[in-house]
């Protein structure tokens, strides 16, 4: 149980000293860069699905 409180202690004493916390203004950044990129990525995503649906439509109509 000792080796887990000093892990904590070490653990909560990094976190207070060596760790550099971004800007607010650098996570809305982030954000937002996020956001817009997952959302281009879902529309190509769901391009290409409405591609495949239409072209495998057509394909098996023809049998």
């Amino acid at each position: 149980m000792d080796k887990v409180t000093s892990f904590l202690k070490l653990s909560w004493e990094e976190v207070q000293h060596n760790v550099t916390w971004p800007k607010f203004s650098e996570l809305q950044g982030s954000s937002t860069l996020v956001l817009v990129a997952s959302l281009i990525f879902a529309l190509m995503v769901g391009l290409v699905d409405y591609v495949f649906e239409n072209v495998l439509n057509l394909f098996y109509q023809s049998f």
